[in-house]
């Protein structure tokens, strides 16, 4: 079985060896084989009304439009294995009595939630920890996460969103690592490692892989569309992030909303059963996405909803989100003798085994005297804090820009965002759902920016006009929320007004600009990445004063910056910081944190660009005939800023990359070591990349490939000597000619550097057994 690696410094391996000792790991109260026949014990009690009612997820809540009433009947009844969208502690509790006092055989719920980034404490966006090149921010991340949610009673996060995007018009790019499959592999083991935990405890939840499969391709960016990828894409990209989750041990998938090539991954038995059990050896269970089930209609993949009951079982799907596709068909179709009794128990067994695992049917409600002790520990937010300044990436600082002095007397915070606290936390901040109320008070830009400079330092904010989607997003619909009036042309030139002299009579001028939270996520898709509203405008009013200024961008993909990029000396994406974000960049703009991300995005200079990323393969180049090869004729197909790209305060150089061996099988291997040298007065981290092309095969090749990376901090002056691993993993990939993993003989180039066009350079040769 094809396995993914990565490279990790010594400091971090340390750091995850102590961050896994600390865990409040417990000795596994269940073997395998005991948790096996205690679950076929309940199996053999059961009525197939009752098995069928733990194949079905409802809501915890009433949601106007969308869910009509609670579950309590159907819990009462057995009708119900697992409920969601519902975060309040004593609802669960209550639900749970339901299900342990007054069902017929006892079985607990399983509680699953969108605990995507952080449940009280906002953890930074996915997109954003990814931006760390750092493992050991997302696994820690995760570890608080899990921790925070069991302790409310949340059993299950839907979550990590292992999706590659390769098109930021597709809003739910937020939630995931971004266009790369090696980083995205990386980073899901990570999460799944925080979720899970070392072993099976009271802080562990289960991770859910999702959307599986494909659904990051989607035409178009549009959100929900059909995906059309060829196998040897899917192979060598969009499935190996949820392989290497399964080989981490994830303990369940979701299957994405979409057709994949015109079957819906709900129903494709080829996905959920020949590639996830027969293949990867999956052992937990699948769960739909919402309505996904009911939706093989919609599709016209299904007659009705018998049918699509009967498709998704025998596809190998186990668990239906609330569509009640399956305890309202199952019965039947078992008694029709069209789904046997042997396919219904392997579909119920591996969710009671989880219950059982979890430790749900011995402690199955919460302690709701503890619960805001874990919550509010002041440890996360410092935690919160110190992740959220190791993902922001600096795109641009001319003239030294930054960082600021801390002595600075006028500063003023221009912007939309600049004291919006919600919109640092980005989107799925859970006890914000669905009309919630959160209680995480995260700090704004304006607030740590106060927090940082202290009374003696003269702050005006000047907002602008409110940021406003053109269509309510999907929470905004649950909820209620409306957009305010749109402003007026002369509002807008007042506040362009108001901005001018703010700027003016400032020192240093803070843009605070972007997306709000609500315009990236789920259903958030965008045909165009300009600055919404009337910021771009504002941006440049405020450029013309000659002060100095600083964008700040806050967003869930990147943005059209490419004036910016021409005329603001300062540049440096934020993404969505989380509850301690504003704290967090201000650590960044005064230089108490030298900033190290990466872009893991190729970033375009338009929509039209997309979808953009660096691996692409080579295509035509006639000699002669400069102008039929690739490219467009008003724009450069080059990215603004390169795949894995960031700035930091230091500057460094890499040299001297050697290979233990310039010519091996790939049963030997090799090892690529490069040092890497501080050139600076200042301590700094630097992301070593290694990058790989094969230049002939039986099929062509991109013209790189990621196949290791390494965050170090270096001293002033400082050289490190940094060694990866190059063998059979790192060379290998799904042929379509042979339909098998493989590494050919040939020869192949290899580079290290600070960004996926890292020009240092050397060449090996890989031979036959």
């Amino acid at each position: 079985m094809k396995t993914q690696l990565f490279a990790i410094s010594t400091s971090v391996a340390f750091s995850l060896v102590v961050a896994a000792a600390a865990l409040h790991a417990q000795t596994q109260p269940f073997s395998d084989s005991k948790i096996r026949s205690r679950a076929d014990s309940l199996l053999e009690q059961m009525t197939v009304e009752e098995k069928a009612g733990q194949l079905n997820q409802e809501s915890g809540i009433v949601i106007k439009g969308f869910v009509d009433q609670k579950p309590d009947d159907d819990i009462r009844e057995g009708r119900v294995g697992s409920i969601l969208w519902l975060s309040e502690v004593k609802e669960i509790n209550r639900l749970q009595h339901i299900a342990v006092d007054q069902s017929r055989l006892h079985i607990p719920l399983l509680v699953g939630f969108d605990v995507i980034h952080g449940y009280r404490t906002i953890f930074p966006v996915p997109l954003a920890m990814a931006s760390s090149w750092d493992p050991a921010v997302e696994e820690q991340a995760q570890r608080v996460a899990a921790e925070d949610a069991r302790a409310a009673g949340i059993h299950w996060t839907f979550a990590p969103m292992l999706d590659i995007a390769r098109d930021a018009r597709w809003g739910r790019i937020v939630e995931g690592a971004g266009e790369d499959s090696y980083l995205g592999s990386a980073m899901a083991r990570a999460q799944v490692r925080g979720f899970q935990g070392a072993s099976w405890s009271d802080t562990s939840i289960l991770a859910c892989a999702k959307h599986f499969a494909g659904y990051g391709a989607a035409e178009g960016g549009r959100d929900y569309d059909s995906s059309y990828i060829p196998e040897v894409l899917l192979r060598n990209l969009y499935l190996e992030p949820f392989h290497a989750a399964v080989q981490q041990g994830v303990a369940t998938l979701m299957s994405a909303y979409m057709d994949l090539n015109d079957v819906p991954a709900t129903g494709n038995r080829w996905l959920l059963h020949d590639v996830l059990r027969q293949e990867w050896g999956f052992q937990g269970f699948v769960v739909s996405d919402a309505m996904a089930v009911g939706n093989l209609v919609t599709h016209g993949f299904a007659r009705n909803r018998e049918d699509a009951a009967l498709r998704a079982v025998t596809a190998g799907l186990d668990m239906d989100m609330a569509s009640k596709t399956l305890i309202e068909n199952v019965p039947k179709l078992v008694a029709d003798g069209k789904i046997t009794q042997a396919q219904l128990n392997d579909d119920v067994r591996p969710i009671l085994e989880w219950k059982i695992r979890l430790g749900l049917f011995e402690h199955p409600y919460v302690d709701e005297a503890k619960v805001d002790a874990v919550l509010t520990r002041q440890s996360s937010r410092d935690l919160e804090r110190r992740l959220a300044g190791r993902s922001l990436v600096l795109l641009r600082n001319e003239n030294h820009v930054l960082p600021l002095p801390k002595n600075v007397k006028k500063v003023a915070v221009i912007g939309p965002l600049a004291d919006s606290a919600d919109d640092m936390e980005g989107g799925w901040t859970v006890e914000g759902l669905f009309g919630g109320e959160s209680k995480g008070h995260p700090v704004s830009l304006v607030a740590g920016i106060r927090n940082k400079l202290g009374t003696d330092a003269q702050i005006e904010v000047v907002p602008g006009a409110a940021l406003q989607r053109k269509y309510p997003s999907l929470l905004d619909q649950f909820s209620g929320k409306k957009n305010p009036p749109p402003a007026t042309e002369a509002e807008l030139k007042n506040w362009r007004d108001q901005a001018v002299a703010a700027a003016s009579r400032a020192d240093v001028v803070v843009a605070a600009m972007g997306e709000a939270a609500n315009m990236s996520g789920e259903a958030a898709s965008r045909a165009s990445f300009t600055l919404p509203g009337d910021q771009q405008r504002m941006l440049e009013a405020i450029a013309a004063t000659g002060k100095p200024v600083v964008l700040v961008l806050l967003s869930g993909r990147p943005l059209d910056i490419v004036w910016a990029s021409e005329h603001v000396p300062a540049i440096l994406e934020a993404w969505y910081p989380g509850t301690e974000g504003g704290d967090a960049v201000a650590d960044v703009l005064f230089g108490d944190v030298n900033p190290g991300g990466k872009l893991p995005v190729s970033w375009a200079r338009a929509a039209g660009q997309e979808p953009i990323y660096y691996n692409h393969n080579l295509t035509h180049d006639p000699e002669g005939a400069p102008g039929f090869t690739s490219h467009y004729w008003d724009l450069s197909t080059k990215p603004l800023y390169p795949f894995g790209y960031g700035l930091s305060y230091s500057t460094f150089k890499f040299s001297n990359l050697r290979l233990s061996r310039t010519q091996f099988t790939p049963g030997a291997g090799t090892q690529v070591s490069v040092d890497v040298t501080n050139t600076s007065q200042i301590a700094g981290d630097a992301v070593a990349q290694i990058y790989i092309h094969q230049r002939a095969g039986s099929a062509s090749r991109p013209v790189r490939q990621l196949k290791g990376f390494r965050r170090i901090t270096l001293k002033p002056g400082e050289t490190q000597t940094l060694t990866f691993p190059l063998g059979f993993d790192e060379l290998s990939f799904w042929s379509p000619q042979t339909k098998k993993w493989g590494a050919e003989p040939g020869m192949f180039d290899v580079w290290a550097g600070e960004d996926s066009t890292a020009p240092l350079h050397a060449e090996f040769e890989l031979t036959e057994n």
